[in-house]
């Protein structure tokens, strides 16, 4: 009996191993209508009013391979973020071409300490229904796009969750 019930969990735990965990966050939009740099500036928009740029440190906690991510971190840039782009974990540090020179300033590592940032983008199943909702710290604010003749506008107004 032990052993069948030794077996059965070692079972479960291997089989916990193999399922490939996907990220919660990120962009699940798969339309080719879709305007990024659109919604992008929207939302640092909202963003501004909520965190002022010149004071907020922002910490990306996901990587941002996707259109709509790229564009968001370009926003939050030109907007006046300073913003920590994401960093697997295991990823190998940068090392400066000369080890035994000191790092210059732009070469430091950024302390931490920004708010932590994600973003999600989806599509409400097969309706042209669309929400955008980002994550800073424990706060969240999202809002509904809906999409019609190849363009996206808002479907009402932020809501701020604290």
């Amino acid at each position: 009996m032990r052993k069948i019930a030794s077996l059965a969990l070692l079972a479960l735990a291997l089989g916990g191993c193999a399922t490939t965990s996907q990220s919660p966050y990120g962009n699940f939009v798969q339309s080719a209508a879709l305007d990024p740099q659109k919604l992008a500036a929207d939302a640092v928009q909202q963003l501004a009013t909520l965190y002022v740029p010149a004071r907020t440190r922002l910490e990306l906690q996901q990587p941002t391979p996707d259109a709509f991510g790229q564009a968001l971190v370009k926003t939050l840039r030109d907007k006046g973020y300073a913003l920590l782009e994401f960093v697997p974990a295991g990823a190998p540090a940068q090392t400066s071409a000369s080890a035994s020179s000191p790092p210059s300033p732009a070469e430091t590592p950024a302390v931490p300490g920004g708010l932590p940032l994600r973003y999600v983008l989806d599509q409400a199943g097969d309706s042209n229904l669309y929400r955008l909702t980002l994550m800073v710290g424990s706060q969240s604010i999202t809002r509904a796009y809906l999409g019609q003749n190849g363009v996206f506008a808002p479907a009402g107004s932020w809501v701020r969750k604290e």
